[in-house]
């Protein structure tokens, strides 16, 4: 007992001081912390065919709900905003079918390793894209199914109970 919270309080005060410091440095021009340079604008803004989503270490989406219109063609781009390896903290973005259970999905995709945690010949997938790590940026185009709402997720083991949402055809 007496070494879990001595190990507990340790990790703790290494997470305040990472978290406090370095706020007094001065970042270069131009410089940035992402592998990918991206000059686009957020999300829908840049274009209503293109859709922006990030994924961080946090196992976080920085959307929970994204809105379309039935049967246009989309381009769905994920950012790994995040600093660990793909086999750390894998991020990909899977869009399931109507009714689909999420945590069914999530079980049989977290025995897919090789298959970048997407069961082999998924029928409850719509798209999907490839798993990415730290700085790392992939895309998937797709057509948008019916009017509805559908579910998407992130199937890396583990990370459907936070990183999910729900996908609004209009």
């Amino acid at each position: 007992m007496k070494l879990t919270k001595y190990v507990l309080g340790t990790i703790f005060s290494c997470m305040v001081l990472i978290a406090c410091g370095g706020k007094d440095e001065k970042k270069k021009e131009g410089f940035s912390y992402e592998n990918k340079k991206d000059t686009s604008k957020s999300t829908e803004e840049t274009n209503a065919n293109e859709i922006v989503i990030s994924g961080n270490d946090l196992m976080q989406f920085d959307k929970t709900e994204i809105r379309v219109k039935a049967g246009e063609k989309i381009k769905l781009t994920l950012r790994h905003i995040g600093k660990l390896d793909v086999n750390v903290m894998g991020h990909n973005f899977v869009l399931l079918k109507q009714g689909v259970d999420i945590a069914g999905f999530a079980g049989k995709a977290a025995t897919e390793k090789e298959n970048q945690y997407i069961p082999k010949g998924a029928k409850d997938v719509i798209a999907f894209t490839s798993l990415i790590g730290a700085g790392q940026t992939t895309s998937v185009e797709f057509v948008v199914p019916a009017a509805g709402t559908y579910d998407f997720l992130c199937s890396f083991p583990g990370h459907y109970a936070m990183m999910k949402g729900k996908f609004i055809v209009e």
